[in-house]
């Protein structure tokens, strides 16, 4: 029986989505409609469910999508040249490549050729710097829809002491930027990270973001903690195949005060914050 009390990354999704209509549909009133550019390389089943999950979620909420599919062995100099047009695009407000990219792309050098004012998902080295600095132009989406979710919930951050696991570009690194310029006490773990559990045991809050099946149990958690699922993993066949987070929701909700699902969880907020990064894009353009 769970005992923490779970934060619905679907309702507030819901919510939110409903307020970005509403500034989308004064956007439009003034002669501008927010647009998102996506591109999808290649046939990654995971990807081109998540380009549909934002393709879709930009239809409902009143934005305009455009999507550009290229084949896995397309000459990255033809993706390149797309990404210099939507740049100079001036009804482009927004441009997200899809992650991962074939082998033969530069993921860095693809990233970096996205104009900052139009990098959405907060990745070009520019935007990056600027999140380090406490001025971010766009936040994160993933970290950025964490942050949402703390609020939310209420989740005193002024003090409290914060353990990030895992250290990626897109989450880790991001969150721990944020959580520091909340007020909290930031610890990053890692593969490389003695003892990891002294760690966890010592954070109010716990985010999980280190992409392992079930890895963070309810041993690892201090009583009451608020914990933060970013994992998404498919357990094997064996196993059921069902979709499940970095932690343990059966024995970390026993523990925790308060936790986020998977699915259900981060997820979809995550959609939802790019959503808000493409309007704050033209809302700067009005």
């Amino acid at each position: 029986m769970t005992t923490a009390n779970i934060i619905d990354g679907n309702a507030l999704s819901t919510s939110v989505r409903e307020q970005l209509a509403e500034r989308a549909a004064a956007l439009k009133a003034k002669g501008v409609t927010p647009c998102l550019a996506v591109i999808l390389v290649g046939e990654d089943p995971a990807s081109a469910v998540y380009v549909r999950n934002k393709v879709n979620a930009c239809e409902k909420a009143g934005l305009r999508s455009l999507k550009d599919v290229y084949a896995a062995d397309v000459d990255p100099a033809v993706v390149m040249a797309r990404i210099a047009e939507l740049n100079a695009d001036p009804g482009v407000h927004g441009i997200l490549v899809q992650l991962p990219l074939p082998k033969q792309f530069d993921s860095d050098a693809v990233l970096e050729a996205i104009a900052p004012a139009k990098d959405v998902d907060g990745f070009h080295a520019e935007n990056v710097g600027a999140l380090m600095q406490g001025t971010p132009r766009f936040i994160p989406c993933t970290p950025y829809g964490v942050m949402k979710m703390l609020e939310t919930a209420q989740v005193p951050l002024k003090g409290a002491e914060a353990v990030i696991v895992g250290r990626s570009n897109i989450v880790g690194k991001p969150m721990a930027m944020l959580l520091l310029a909340a007020g909290c006490t930031v610890t990053i773990c890692h593969s490389r990270t003695r003892d990891l559990a002294f760690h966890t045991r010592r954070a109010d809050i716990l985010v999980a973001a280190v992409g392992k099946a079930r890895m963070i149990t309810g041993d690892m958690i201090k009583p009451g903690a608020t914990v933060i699922d970013v994992g998404i993993n498919r357990l094997p066949a064996e196993q059921g195949g069902k979709l499940c987070g970095d932690v343990d929701f059966a024995s970390a909700s026993q523990v925790a005060g308060l936790i986020t699902p998977v699915p259900g969880g981060v997820g979809p907020m995550t959609i939802t914050m790019l959503l808000t990064n493409t309007i704050e894009a033209a809302e700067r353009c009005v």
